[in-house]
């Protein structure tokens, strides 16, 4: 699939895309999901905010939701060779 298929900015990154559809169809206020990207030399820091009220939909049941969001962000930074950490900003 092509980005323009996605829906990617072409000068978006792929990651922040990926947090941000994947947070959106965990919380209820999904207009309130925003993904902001920090980038270092080997590192991407990725910032997701959303509602006070949604904050514990993205975290989960003793931090499962929020350890696989993670586990995946992992997975993707080992592909790009860049260390992916994600913080949820309240």
């Amino acid at each position: 699939m092509s980005h323009e298929t996605l829906g990617v900015p072409p000068n978006g990154s792929e990651v922040a895309f990926l947090i941000e559809n994947i947070a959106r169809a965990l919380v209820d206020n999904p207009d309130s999901v925003q993904v902001h990207e920090i980038e270092g030399n080997a590192t991407s820091l990725f910032e997701l905010s959303v509602a006070k009220s949604d904050v514990g939909q993205i975290i989960g049941s003793r931090g499962n939701m929020l350890a696989a969001l993670r586990t995946i962000m992992t997975a993707v930074g080992t592909k790009l060779r860049r260390r992916a950490v994600l913080e949820i900003l309240d």
